[in-house]
């Protein structure tokens, strides 16, 4: 927990501190809690800030601050708290020259901090809480409450803070910056298995519905968080949002604007407001004047509230809009026809010139085509640009756009209901993806509107807070290591400096693995429409099994989670049950569920008795998941978030109990061999039946590789294994195989002792096919090894590629093995700058856990050909193949998108002198590449190459864009076999 020294205030006050921006020391609570003094005539948010400072401080401390609203003589610390223009005391004190407000004054949400002396004749001393606006104000007020150690998921995640006696704070920064971002804020949707049934069955029953009280405590949230914004829930399952007059009033007492989403124009929720039978059908070029009259009473009700209106239109309920017979040129004037009336309205309704009056325009879907064939949005629109759906923004301003007065802002999803397939469940999301495409967004002029689709909230606590903490202070956020700092402290502040780092290893272990394949994606099945299970792209028998690799490192996290669950504080465990228990072991036991099933099928057709063992394994995957979301629901707090958390939401199939292989039990037995490299047992192969052999082990990659032993029947059958060389090691040399759960098989890992292994012929040339058979003898060393059963010997081929190669003697790149070379892209020999282009590494997100790219400039780069290449930012690998001839160059980067229209996703790339070609990563629309891409956070390009000879290499890559992020590379000289992800790296072993 976060603590706060005890230092006593023993200086002389003077006005010093009242004029300066000098850092300064108080006393907050001493023997007793502070009076906090507010106007009463000042805004409510105000008054509710104040409360909730009044509650923290009791919960901290266990004494009472006393809320007054009138000066009088006290012994506690005095906090005098009041927005300029709207606090006579601030106002009286700000007119004696007691406080200098000159450095904020007039600016948007910003607030100051002053130790004064005798601020009225009643009070020897305060500390000025000083807001340029009322929700500077309350944002001044509650950074104390986050000083004292109280997280803002203090009631929405059940943190509680360390207890203290005293509390003594130093207020590093007495005068706030404005925000970075005008509008923040969230989005609450897909509501309908959690927010809403918690609501309604729950928390606000009364309603049964998410109404005022559920928006007050949201709307608390946001304040602690510095939110100002909201989109309200809009789905069918609820009510509009201005169906409870309420709402609206609540969310004017806690200062939240109140936007819409694209498909809610005006703040109207068409999907429940509108009436087809009495209002008829809602086309704007056949039935216009219902729909303006309901954008009119909307506006009329909402004149005095604070809102971002909608502009444009779309169809009902996220469609796009009935257009007829209209072509593109006609429904852009349309569109143009329905904004231009709308702004009349406004006008007509506030009675002000619309350009005085928020209002935002989102080219989303189908409006981003209307958009991108000329659309003309009025300049004082802010323009909100989106994301595809998955984390990757469409495309953001061009210079031409970011001189738009209106600005511009990015709608942004962590929860998504759609194609290819929803992500409703858990946050899955890499914070390391958010931030990249955030930053760009904000670098590109994105700075006034800044919207997080967060669907129930809830698990997406610290994506949330990241997001906002973002949109507050984009300089705190330089640097990819500052995701980290802020992630570790965030968790360090709940769960004390050693659990909290503990806490963010077990996380950034989890969301690499998310990262490579959400766990809502694990099934292989897709949405709309809604597609049964397919079999997956994992290998289980290729580079070392990837299904046993992905379920080894989650057994891993299991382990580490359950550890630390068991030793955080009784006190602190219903927090780290929300915050990391449950996400964690959720995504845990669906990759297992899925995983153990690859298994269950893959050994099946083996005829393996383990696949038994793997069917149970999967359905106590499944079990696991619903006792835990039993838990959350009915269990934590006495049921306090009964009905918040769904296993499957949108009942699509990835969240079913599998179906599984059940393997009978035979009363023969015998011992079945599987090589890695093969997909079904020695001696039962469907090709290559000759080739019990192991792939070839490279001296220069150090290569091991996996024998599976395992029990076919019932009865037990012991085993032993033999090197026929002695530089062949095996992990195991004999043991029994039983028909126990967890006993019928076991995997051996077979590496080579390269100190004592003979050498191959010495030569310029040593080609390593892919195919071992392929390779001349003189280059390599052939042994085997015996596995010896009751009744059956297996013979399996083993060879060692080590020739003796001078040339490889001081080599630091890149060799072939097997057929391929592989590369992860931060790992280049050489990076050369261009003119104010310099490179930029992403550690901890993608594939290899680097990405390598090039920083954003105002001019930036653009080439669309490699006619002029000379200055551009380029790569360079040296690598050194075996072989030669036509290779398959594939690069791998995230699958983002061009930052605006004109620039491209594009680098080009050439091996040693041969003509530069371009890999384009573009992806148009929602195209059968763009899902894939999505589905696994993975852009591949490809060209063919010539490798002209055996020996050194050198790869370039140049970027042709910005924007562009590169992940690994494979170059494919014919050995690559199918897998989900690239080989491992093969940098040189010397």
């Amino acid at each position: 927990m976060r603590y706060l020294s005890l230092v006593f205030f023993n200086f002389l006050v003077c006005s010093f501190y009242a004029q300066s921006n000098a850092p300064f020391t108080v006393d907050l609570v001493t023997d007793v809690a502070p009076t906090i003094i507010t106007d009463a005539k000042d805004a409510a948010v105000v008054h509710i800030a104040a409360q909730l400072l009044v509650e923290d401080i009791f919960t901290v401390t266990g004494k009472k601050a006393v809320i007054s609203h009138s000066p009088k003589t006290t012994k506690s610390t005095v906090i005098l708290a009041g927005t300029l223009g709207h606090s006579k005391f601030i106002d009286q004190l700000v007119k004696a020259n007691k406080i200098n407000v000159d450095a904020f004054k007039g600016s948007w949400e910003r607030y100051g901090y002053f130790l004064v002396a005798n601020p009225h004749k009643n009070i020897d001393q305060a500390l000025m809480v000083v807001g340029s606006d009322r929700r500077g104000t309350a944002y001044g007020l509650l950074q104390l409450s986050k000083e004292i150690g109280v997280s803002a998921w203090k009631w929405w995640a059940d943190v509680e803070p360390a207890k203290q006696e005293r509390i003594s704070l130093q207020i590093k920064d007495p005068i706030s910056e404005s925000p970075s971002v005008k509008y923040r804020g969230i989005f609450l949707n897909d509501e309908d298995w959690g927010l809403q049934p918690w609501a309604a069955k729950t928390f606000e029953p009364e309603t049964g519905d998410i109404g005022p009280k559920t928006y007050a405590k949201i709307f608390e949230l946001m304040l602690r968080l510095k939110a100002n914004t909201v989109w309200p829930a809009m789905h069918s399952s609820t009510q509009p949002f201005y169906y409870y007059p309420e709402n609206k009033v609540v969310a004017d007492q806690y200062a939240i604007v109140v936007g819409s989403s694209h498909a809610e124009p005006m703040l109207c929720n068409i999907n429940m407001e509108w009436n087809k039978e009495t209002m008829g059908e809602y086309r704007y070029d056949t039935n216009a004047e219902p729909i303006k009259e309901l954008f009119t009473k909307r506006a009329k009700e909402t004149a005095n509230f604070e809102a971002i209106y909608t502009t444009g239109m779309r169809g009902e309920h996220d469609s796009p809009m009935i257009l007829g017979d209209y072509d593109i040129e006609g429904q852009v004037k349309l569109l143009e026809t329905i904004i231009s009336d709308q702004r009349s309205i406004l006008e007509k309704t506030q009675k002000k010139p619309a350009h005085k009056i928020p209002q935002a325009f989102i080219p989303y879907k189908e409006v981003l085509t209307s958009y991108q064939n000329g659309l003309k949005v009025p300049e004082d629109i802010t323009l909100i640009w989106t994301d595809d759906n998955y984390g990757y923004i469409r495309q953001l301003s061009t210079p031409e756009e970011q001189q738009r007065k209106g600005g511009a802002g990015v709608y942004y999803h962590t929860s998504y209901w759609g194609r290819p397939h929803d992500y409703l469940w858990l946050n899955s999301t890499h914070p390391l993806q958010m931030w990249s495409e955030m930053k760009k967004a904000y670098f590109f002029g994105a700075k006034d509107i800044w919207i997080l689709n967060v669907g129930d909230i809830k698990p997406h606590e610290y994506n949330l807070e990241l997001f906002l903490d973002m949109a507050w202070n984009i300089e705190s956020f330089k640097e990819v290591t500052d995701v980290k700092k802020h992630n570790v402290k965030w968790l360090q502040a709940l769960y004390g400096d050693t659990m909290g780092l503990e806490a963010y290893t077990i996380l950034e272990e989890e969301r690499y693995l998310s990262f490579k394949r959400r766990p809502e994606f694990m099934a292989w099945s897709q949405t709309e429409p809604t597609t049964k299970p397919k079999t997956n792209e994992f290998s289980q028998f290729q580079y070392g099994d990837e299904v046993g690799k992905r379920l080894a490192a989650f057994k891993r996290i299991e382990e580490k989670v359950e550890r630390l669950y068991n030793a955080i504080d009784k006190e602190n465990q219903s927090s780290f049950y929300q915050l990391v228990y449950y996400p964690v072991m959720a995504s845990v036991k669906m990759n297992q569920k899925w995983l153990y099933t690859y298994k269950n099928e893959f050994y099946a057709k083996q005829n393996r008795q383990s696949a038994n063992d793997y069917a149970v394994l999967a359905h106590n995957a499944y079990k696991r998941i619903v006792t835990e979301t039993n838990f959350y629901n009915n269990e934590l707090l006495g049921g306090k978030w009964k009905h918040i958390m769904s296993m499957s939401p949108r009942y699509l199939p990835v969240y079913d109990k599998p179906s599984q292989y059940a393997i009978p039990e035979e009363n023969t037995s015998s011992i079945g061999v599987l090589l890695e490299g093969y997909d079904m047992p020695v001696n039962n192969k469907t090709v290559n039946s000759f080739a019990d052999v192991l792939p070839v082990f490279n001296r220069y990659t150090n290569s091991s590789y996996f024998i599976d032993l395992f029990l076919k029947g019932e009865q037990a059958q012991s085993w032993s294994i033999k090197p026929l060389a002695d530089w062949i090691k095996v992990s195991a040399t004999e043991g029994t195989l039983l028909n126990e759960f967890g006993k019928k098989e076991e995997r051996l890992w077979v590496t080579i002792d390269w100190e004592i292994v003979p050498k191959g012929k010495d030569a310029k040339e040593a080609p390593l096919g892919h195919d071992y058979q392929l390779i001349p003898p003189s280059f390599k060393t052939n042994s085997a090894l015996q596995i010896k059963t009751k009744d059956t010997t297996f013979t399996i081929g083993v060879s060692a590629y080590n020739p003796k190669f001078k040339a490889l003697n001081n080599f630091n790149g890149f060799v072939e093995d097997k057929g391929y070379v592989s590369i992860k892209a931060a790992n280049y020999t050489t990076k050369t700058d261009a003119d104010n282009q310099g490179w930029v590494t992403i550690s901890g997100l993608g594939y290899s856990k680097e990405l390598i790219g090039v920083g954003f400039t105002k001019n930036g780069i653009n080439k669309t050909t490699t006619k002029d290449l000379e200055g551009l930012p380029v790569l360079t690998y040296d690598f050194y193949s075996f072989n030669l001839g036509e290779a398959i160059v594939s690069v791998s980067a995230l699958p983002t998108h061009p930052v605006h229209k004109g620039r491209g996703v594009k680098c080009a790339i050439a091996i040693d002198d041969g003509a530069p070609v371009i890999l384009d990563f573009e992806t148009i629309g929602r195209s059968d590449e763009w899902k894939q891409n999505v589905l696994k956070n993975k852009a591949v390009a490809l060209k063919k190459q010539l490798v002209k000879q055996a020996g050194k290499h050198t790869l370039k890559i140049w970027m042709l864009d910005e924007g562009l992020f590169l992940d690994q590379i494979l170059i494919d000289l014919g050995g690559r076999k199918q897998s989900y992800d690239f080989p491992p790296e093969t940098r040189i072993n010397n």
